[in-house]
């Protein structure tokens, strides 16, 4: 059995601990419930601009357009976003998990966070760029990301370009998504499905001008930033929301080592004191 001391020592140690990972869960509900309005927030916008592109699509032809243009896919870009830092639970290990599921001779990988550019190295596989992961991440921040996406694309280089990220679904709950986003046909149709059956279309009195083939060259490069935007805000938030519930369950762990020691301390020094009065006995009982 450990003495006394040691078992002290131990109590001590883990209630250090325990207020270390208090504090972090409280800095991760703070920024957790920024980042999740932030997130939130562009959402109806986000849908409402998919109605719009709907209602342009059904007006024009889409093949006219490079960004709709459906190929039969011999290499694919895969966006990965992750984050910079642990202590997340299993969010990057389950995002993880899916880049497995990429053919590695077919697939390029851009990184957002310095987990997935660790990962990736470790994996080898072939990156072609990487970027950082800011607290507050910027909409001509992720610009610079989708934009290269999209000259890859109209390039050729690429004929897919898959977002893998942590879709946001409440605190508790982050999965691991892939959307494809190039070519935008998907996205759209993803839209669609998700608009209510059987309701009129408010957008379809909308008058584009000067016509809506020169209105959708213009829409279908932001709605990609946009939409790219919101998977990078989406990310953030199921980081913290992540670290948060993590720091809370590692902290209720350490209170309860706290009491399991506590338990052990005190009956390790009951024994001591049991033993100290039995000698103490026998020493009288001998001297009678």
């Amino acid at each position: 059995m450990a003495s006394l001391r040691d078992i002290r020592r131990r109590i001590k140690s883990v209630k250090n601990t325990s207020q270390i990972t208090k504090a972090m869960q409280m800095v991760a509900a703070s920024k957790m419930r920024k980042a999740q309005l932030v997130a939130l927030n562009g959402r109806p916008y986000a849908e409402m601009l998919n109605r719009v592109l709907v209602s342009l699509r059904d007006r024009v032809d889409p093949t006219l357009h490079p960004l709709l243009e459906r190929r039969e896919v011999h290499n694919e870009l895969v966006i990965v976003f992750s984050t910079d830092k642990g202590l997340c639970g299993g969010l990057n290990t389950n995002l993880f998990r899916e880049v497995l599921g990429f053919d590695k001779d077919r697939t390029q990988f851009i990184t957002v966070g310095r987990k997935a550019t660790q990962f990736l190295s470790r994996v080898n596989r072939k990156m072609i760029a990487d970027f950082p992961l800011k607290d507050h991440p910027t909409f001509l921040e992720s610009k610079s990301i989708s934009k290269l996406a999209i000259e890859k694309f109209l390039a050729g280089e690429v004929d897919k370009v898959t977002v893998l990220f942590p879709r946001f679904v409440n605190t508790l709950s982050q999965v691991p998504t892939a959307l494809t986003i190039l070519p935008i046909t998907s996205l759209v149709e993803l839209g669609l499905e998700k608009a209510p059956e059987n309701e009129p279309d408010p957008e379809g009195g909308i008058l584009f001008e000067p016509n809506p083939q020169s209105v959708l060259d213009i829409i279908l490069p932001y709605y990609v930033h946009f939409e790219l935007f919101q998977m990078l805000l989406g990310t953030r938030a199921s980081e913290h929301s992540a670290r948060m519930v993590a720091m809370k369950s590692a902290t209720d762990n350490a209170k309860s080592l706290v009491k399991d020691l506590t338990l052990e301390y005190n009956k390790a020094r009951q024994a001591s004191i049991t033993n100290e009065i039995l000698e103490i006995s026998t020493a009288q009982l001998a001297m009678t």
